[in-house]
């Protein structure tokens, strides 16, 4: 028997309602929980939650000045209109990309790399 079940998964950043933003329009999950320290999208056992940190120090992908600790895997239909889309609501696209013709790396508003791909 498990000892907890899984609930979500975390970003620190130093505005969670502003990303909350970012990660409803990309996402279309529905905001369940908001505070000023934290905000929780979606359901339990499929949500992502916001955490606010003082001080918070983006990670500086590629580079390990600020090493990234986790980043999140999102599907897409196709590349380029994802990638589009998403940019179009904050994201960033650093200049280096691993393997552009199989997945993108993005920057969400507060500096967290995620990857896009096509799934199938």
């Amino acid at each position: 028997m498990a000892i907890a079940t899984y609930s979500g998964f975390s970003l620190d950043c130093d505005d969670p309602v502003a990303l909350a933003g970012f990660y409803v329009a990309a996402l279309g999950l529905e905001t369940t929980f908001t505070s000023d320290e934290f905000v929780f999208l979606g359901a339990p056992g499929t949500g992502l939650g916001l955490a606010k940190v003082d001080e918070y120090v983006p990670p500086t992908w590629p580079g390990q000045e600020v090493p990234k600790q986790a980043h999140l895997e999102l599907a897409v239909p196709d590349l380029e209109a994802g990638e589009a889309a998403l940019i179009e609501i904050g994201a960033t696209k650093p200049d280096f990309q691993p393997q552009p013709d199989r997945w993108r790396v993005l920057l969400d508003p507060a500096g967290h790399p995620f990857c896009i791909s096509v799934m199938s």
